[in-house]
Order: C-alpha cells, then structure tokens, then sequence
C-alpha cells in the first residue's frame, strides 16, 4: 500500500515472539486479514494481537509513537463504556524487522465494514454514547497538537490540493473543489474535547446491529469536537445519523465541521489506495456519496 512498506510474516513474528515474549512462543501466530492501512496485525493465541508498523521510520522515532498510543490507549479504556484494546508489551527490532512493535489484548467480534450497521438506530445511539464519554472525560488543559485532522480546516489546503490533482479522471474534482472551499471557512467555536480520532468501520466492532468494541485507540487526544463527527458519514445512513446528531446536540456549525472532517479523509482514501487498496478506496467514494447528497 505503501513505496515505503516494510514486509511482515508469520515466520518474522514467531521468531521475534520466541526472542523476546517467550512464555508466548507456544501460541500460535496467525496474521489477521484486515483493510487498515497503519499496521499489519497478528493474532497470538486467544487472547492477544500484535501490531507491527507498515511504513519505515526511524526506531527510536517509531517507539516515542508507540509509547504515546499506549498511554492513549490505556488512558481511553477508563472512560470507554465499550470494549477496547488495552497495551500488553512493546518489543523491539530483531528477526529481520528494522522497528519496535505492540502488544495489545484480543478483541472478538466483527468490524463495521464487515457486518454493515449503518441503518441501525441502536447502533447509532451506542456509538453517540462512545463518543459523549470521550467528551466527557475531559483534557486536563491539552490542546490539539499535531499535523493530522483535528485542527485548523485550512491548514490541509495543500493536501487538498494535491488530492484533487490526484483525483483527475477519479472523481468531480471541480464540484470537490468547491465544496472545500465552503468546508475550509467554516469558523471553530468550540473548545477541544478528547477525541478517538479515526472512527471509521474497520475500527468499530459490532455484534449485531449494536456496537460491541472500539480498535485503534492509540489516537486519543484532544482534537476539534468535531472530529468524531467523522462516524456519522463513514458509518451511518441518513435516519441514524440524526439519531448521533440528536444525542450529541450537535449545533449547525459543528455538524458542518464533521462533515468537513469526514470529506477531507474521504478524498485522500479514493485516490490514495485506489489500487492498492481497494476497500478502503470504496469506503472513500461512499462517504464522499453521502456527504454530497446531504449538500444537494
């Protein structure tokens, strides 16, 4: 998916299992099938998962960053009123792979791109209830401090940029174009709250049509209150929708903010992983589906 990725397999895990978590080297090692774009997953018996990072980067670098998602994890899995993840371990390069690694617990059940929820009202209420107690939970005086979505609308006019240029012979790029120009004006008003960040369906489990988990947590932080707004477009059809909406008393503002959040994701997955990978290029072209109708 990558030009920087590096190569993962079973072989490579077991051996750096065996070196450094022996008490786990009678499990077995199986790679988890997955569209996520940050990590190849393994499962390590029943009950634990490791995550090894796809893209190259400096070791000492790539372990501050798993370091930080742990904390955000552990921290995020107080306030949580649904299963996630909670850190195990962390391991270090060896058996042929340049980076550190995690060890997190086993989460069972089925992701939302997996078993569809979004005409679920149920569903819908479950994750307004996720998000109101990240809310809730309070930032402690943190602030938005990053170069990722969450911030300032603005601010990713160049990655705009460079995804409508991509998205030529893709997508409409000049309606594209003018809907970010409205987006990217859109005024911030409200203070941050803390945010999951990513809540789109292959990091959402659920068991029938209710949620029943929360992955990839390690991105807990404060961010726009907006931000998680993202999940009523990557997740939702139009009745639950408003159902988020209405749970969450989302002024008019802030559900244009979401809207504007969910759209500049959207884009970069289209052209993004068009070949490469074509899930979550799809993922893309349905929640950009929803937002323009909403804007009809």
């Amino acid at each position: 998916m990558h030009a920087d990725q590096v190569d993962v397999t079973t072989d490579i895990v077991a051996a750096l299992i065996r070196e450094q978590f022996p008490r786990w080297s009678g499990e077995t090692i199986r790679r988890v099938s997955s569209t996520g774009t940050v990590n190849a997953i393994f499962r390590i018996g029943n009950d634990l998962s490791a995550r090894f990072p796809l893209r190259l980067a400096d070791a000492s670098e790539a372990l501050a960053v798993l370091e930080q998602e742990a904390r955000a994890s552990a921290e995020l899995a107080l306030v949580s009123r649904f299963p996630v993840p909670e850190p195990v371990a962390l391991g270090k390069p060896g058996a042929g792979y340049p980076m550190p690694w995690s060890v997190q617990t086993w989460l069972p059940g089925t992701v939302a791109s997996d078993a569809d929820p979004s005409g679920s009202d149920a569903f819908a209420e479950d994750l307004a209830a996720f998000i109101a107690a990240l809310r809730d939970a309070g930032t402690r005086g943190r602030v938005f401090s990053g170069d990722n979505r969450g911030g300032v609308l603005a601010h990713h006019d160049d990655w705009m940029a460079k995804c409508f240029a991509e998205s030529e012979g893709l997508l409409d790029v000049d309606r594209l174009r003018q809907v970010w120009s409205h987006f990217r004006e859109l005024p911030r008003t409200g203070a941050d709250v803390m945010s999951h960040s990513d809540l789109i369906p292959g990091n959402v489990l659920v068991e029938g049509d209710r949620l029943s988990g929360v992955l990839d947590t390690g991105g807990f932080g404060a961010a726009d209150p907006a931000l998680d707004l993202v999940s009523a477009w990557h997740l939702l059809r139009p009745g639950p929708r408003e159902v988020l909406r209405r749970r969450l008393a989302c002024d008019d503002l802030e559900w244009e903010r979401g809207k504007a959040w969910a759209f500049e994701q959207a884009v970069g997955l289209v052209w993004y992983y068009v070949e490469t990978n074509p899930a979550m290029s799809s993922l893309g072209r349905r929640t950009l589906d929803r937002l323009l109708e909403s804007t009809q």
